[in-house]
């Protein structure tokens, strides 16, 4: 479907949804008024139950600046605080932020760009996940490689061009009202399944590798088992809904829960003598096995890694990736999403 040429700079909507970010929030959205793009903006905050001081910082942020503005998200889910955001914002140009990014200068002007030239009703870039801590740096090394969040075009570098999806996003107006905007019952994974939406209406989602966005990840395995938990279940809510639509990878890791489950049942059953040893020990051990192989293989692969306890810290982080995703997603294929909710931020 053709969308109607865009003016040189057009006006520019941020939205950004928000629970709970007391010490990233002050500079997401520094980050966001920094923009090194002439046009008019806005940034729009759709402000969740926070339990810290977040409410305050962005009281004082917007009474900073009028180009701030807030709106209230009593229901803390991301895709409605996302719909509220875009409902008060006025520009033809919608700019998805989140509050542990923070955008490159120039993210804006290549952006938009990007848009007018490929005629595209969205348009994303690479997520680079950053830490400060040793926990979180390997967090962020997971992010960053093939061996922990699979193929997804946006976690590496990569060609320009038509994309499945988009990390935050870039988005016309247009096509964001053509589609119904974000879904309300998809709790995660709402970008994915937008991104599905627009290109069945006939509109081009357009990966821009140029772009850049710094992300920072959970900062504790805890949190981080959590978050994948709630997103293996909403991915496998995607996959009852959409079926062949989706990618692949997504059945990898519930995949590999099923296989490691049952070799340790099959092992319990050597050990209390339910099977013969001799004839099933070496296939029942081969699923671990492999697994920590690969592990170990993906481990030396990675780089940025320095000495034993990175190596070990970067294992734990695929671990729980995998495995909180794969449990997530079973649970999710065998029972729905319900009200699995990510609440590695919520206090």
């Amino acid at each position: 479907m053709k969308l109607p040429p865009l003016p040189e700079q057009p006006a520019v909507s941020y939205v950004m949804p928000v629970l709970n970010e007391q010490g990233f929030l002050e500079d997401a959205v520094h980050a966001v008024l920094a923009q090194d793009y002439p046009g008019e903006k806005e940034l729009v905050l759709a402000l969740g139950p926070s339990t810290d001081r977040t409410d305050e910082i962005a009281a004082g942020l917007a009474a900073a600046d009028p180009r701030v503005r807030l709106v209230s998200n009593p229901e803390r889910d991301i895709p409605v605080g996302l719909n509220l955001a875009i409902a008060a914002s006025r520009h033809p140009v919608v700019i998805r932020v989140d509050a542990h990014s923070e955008l490159t200068p120039d993210y804006t002007t290549l952006g938009i760009a990007a848009l007018r030239r490929e005629g595209a009703a969205n348009v994303g870039g690479i997520m680079r996940a950053a830490g400060r801590g040793p926990v979180q740096q390997a967090i962020a090394r997971g992010y960053n490689s093939p061996y922990g969040l699979g193929g997804g075009a946006y976690h590496g570098d990569g060609v320009p061009g038509p994309a499945e999806s988009a990390y935050l996003g870039i988005f016309r107006r247009e096509a964001l009202d053509a589609v119904g905007g974000y879904d309300p019952g998809i709790l995660r994974g709402e970008d994915w399944e937008l991104n599905l939406r627009i290109r069945r209406a006939g509109f081009t989602v357009w990966f821009e590798p140029r772009l850049g966005v710094t992300y920072w990840p959970r900062a504790s395995f805890g949190d981080l088992a959590r978050q994948f938990f709630a997103t293996g279940t909403w991915r496998a809510v995607l996959v009852r809904r959409y079926g062949r639509a989706n990618p692949w990878r997504f059945f990898v890791p519930g995949t590999l829960v099923v296989a490691l489950a049952l070799s340790l049942v099959g092992l319990l059953l050597l050990v209390t003598g339910a099977l013969p040893w001799k004839s099933w020990w070496l296939l029942l051990i081969s699923p671990a096995v492999g697994y920590l192989l690969g592990i170990a293989f993906a481990t030396l692969r990675i780089p940025k890694q320095r000495g034993l306890r990175d190596r070990g810290l970067t294992a734990a982080t695929l671990v729980t990736m995998h495995l909180s995703w794969g449990t997530g997603f079973l649970r999710g294929i065998l029972f729905g999403g319900g009200r699995v909710v990510d609440r590695s931020r919520i206090g």
